[in-house]
C-alpha cells in the first residue's frame, strides 16, 4: 500500500489532467493517489467516474489549497487507507 503523490499545482492546463491520468495506470492494489492541485479539477471527475476510480478533495490552505486523493473503486485496502486520513 502506498500514496503516491504528484503536485500539478505550477503546470499549465491540461498538463496536471495528463500527469494525473498517466499516474493513475501506475496504481497497485492498496495503492492511492495524492494530487496537490490549484484548483478543483471539475472534468477530471467525470472521467474518473467513468473509468471506476473513487476520489475525495480535501481544501487546505492558500499554500496548498486542494488534495485531491483518488483510488480504484474496487480496491478495499485503498479505500480504508484513504478515509483513515
Amino acid at each position: 500500500m502506498a500514496a503516491i503523490q504528484i503536485d500539478v499545482r505550477l503546470l499549465e492546463p491540461c498538463e496536471p489532467l495528463e500527469q494525473i491520468l498517466a499516474a493513475l495506470s501506475t496504481l497497485s492494489n492498496g495503492d492511492y493517489l495524492h494530487v496537490l492541485h490549484r484548483l478543483e479539477p471539475f472534468p477530471l471527475y467525470k472521467m474518473l467516474e467513468k473509468q471506476g476510480f473513487k476520489w475525495t478533495t480535501r481544501f487546505i490552505s492558500s499554500e496548498i489549497p486542494i488534495e485531491i486523493f483518488i483510488w480504484r473503486e474496487t480496491d478495499l485496502i485503498a479505500t480504508q487507507a484513504v478515509q483513515s486520513l
